[in-house]
């Protein structure tokens, strides 16, 4: 069994009716290459870390150019596809060709899913019966609110009114799992309460609620900081506590982004499983696990219960796999091991990360650990707890053989 992604292609911010107030990529310019685990050993910078992580494609792909592609890969693919998933760096809402596109798509006959829409793109209501019709089975729609003029002043939907009508039928024909970019003062409070009521009335699967980012800790990377000049972001403490109160006494899954799924007891919902955490090897090397401040307490009390060799050293930078040469340059190196561990998707280049690590004239070896050790909220929405209990259980398992391995004695 497998899954086909259609790439549409797209631009933020171009191919999605203008960009949102509050959107990531608003400002980016033509950034310096970042330097990630794809650049070649001698060289910074490859596809990835200059133009996938700012979603720099050229405009959407044509429609022909899509169905032969898509054709291709159904042609050779070996297994049986469970999944047809459409995505893209612009809306899929927008897609000029969108009606023809999912008419042939159901023509493969397995369920659809959206990866991605803000829904701007939907002028009429009517859209949401031909989606239904042509084997919808799952969307990840953007909301802010269920108020149409703040969705209008702060998303800049032209038509409010319909998009948030195919919301509400689709609510309550498949599983739409609403996201919702949490700005102080404007969508949170009662307007969030309310928006929660109704969606939970609509008949949504679940609420990701994501923290809206203004500065470069909390994860632009990309010379855009701030989004939006004078909005101070929450920090991580008092929007955990908004994403519990949301989810308190409803049926509906509620779940944020960097934190938490009060649900599942993620990220690193393994610290309440001493049962499974004897399962893993004990720590026996000596490292310095780089990571980032939110994940920081979770991971340090977890090696600590595996061993007593391996420490933790957090960055400013809230979000591990969003660290950069800067974040390593702000460390304290007289507390490093001879070994440290970086993220696998910090987006840093080896050999950078390297001689920054080792300026103080002390030789210092890096090695990238694993991609993910944990699920945030946007993640864990669509999981059970076994599986993020799965997904910690492999990656725990890889860091610590990490740390073993090249670690001293």
């Amino acid at each position: 069994m497998g899954q086909l992604i259609v790439d549409i292609g797209g631009r933020p911010g171009l191919d999605c009716r203008g960009f949102c107030s509050y959107c990531y990529f608003r400002h980016v310019r033509d950034p310096a290459p970042l330097g990630c685990r794809h650049c070649l050993p001698f060289r910074k910078g490859c596809d990835y870390c200059t133009r996938m992580v700012r979603e720099a494609y050229p405009g959407f792909r044509p429609f022909r150019e899509v169905a032969e592609e898509t054709l291709g890969r159904l042609q050779l693919a070996s297994d049986e596809i469970d999944r047809v998933t459409i995505s893209g760096g612009g809306d899929p809402s927008c897609y000029p060709a969108f009606d023809d596109l999912v008419e042939v798509l159901a023509a493969i006959e397995s369920p659809l899913h959206i990866g991605y829409t803000s829904g701007k793109g939907f002028d009429d209501p009517e859209v949401a019966g031909r989606l239904v019709e042509n084997g919808l089975t799952e969307v990840s729609f953007t909301v802010f609110a269920s108020d149409p003029g703040l969705r209008k002043r702060y998303m800049h939907d032209p038509t409010p009114e319909a998009s948030l009508a195919v919301v509400e039928e689709l609510a309550g024909a498949i599983d739409l799992y609403a996201a919702a970019v949490i700005l102080p003062g404007v969508n949170d409070g009662a307007v969030l309460e309310a928006t929660a009521d109704w969606l939970e009335e609509a008949g949504a699967r679940g609420l990701i609620l994501m923290r809206f980012a203004n500065e470069v800790r909390q994860g632009l990377v990309l010379g855009n900081a701030p989004v939006i000049p004078g909005v101070e972001p929450q920090d991580v403490e008092s929007f955990s506590a908004l994403v519990r109160e949301t989810a308190q006494g409803r049926s509906m899954r509620v779940t944020g982004t960097p934190l938490l799924d009060p649900a599942l007891g993620s990220p690193f919902a393994i610290r309440d499983e001493p049962d499974l955490l004897d399962r893993l090897p004990r720590v026996t090397g000596r490292a310095s696990v780089v990571t980032g401040s939110v994940a920081a307490p979770f991971l340090g009390g977890l090696l600590e219960r595996l061993g007593e060799t391996a420490q933790v050293a957090p960055v400013k930078k809230e979000i591990a796999c969003l660290i950069t040469a800067d974040d390593l340059r702000d460390l304290d190196l007289s507390t490093l091991e001879n070994v440290v561990v970086i993220p696998g998707r910090a987006l840093v280049h080896d050999a950078e990360a390297e001689a920054i690590l080792s300026s103080d004239g002390r030789r210092r070896t890096v090695v990238r650990g694993p991609d993910m050790l944990t699920a945030d909220g946007e993640t864990s929405m669509g999981m059970t707890r076994e599986g993020v209990l799965d997904l910690e259980m492999r990656g725990l398992f890889e860091l610590v053989n990490t740390i073993n391995l090249h670690g001293g004695r």
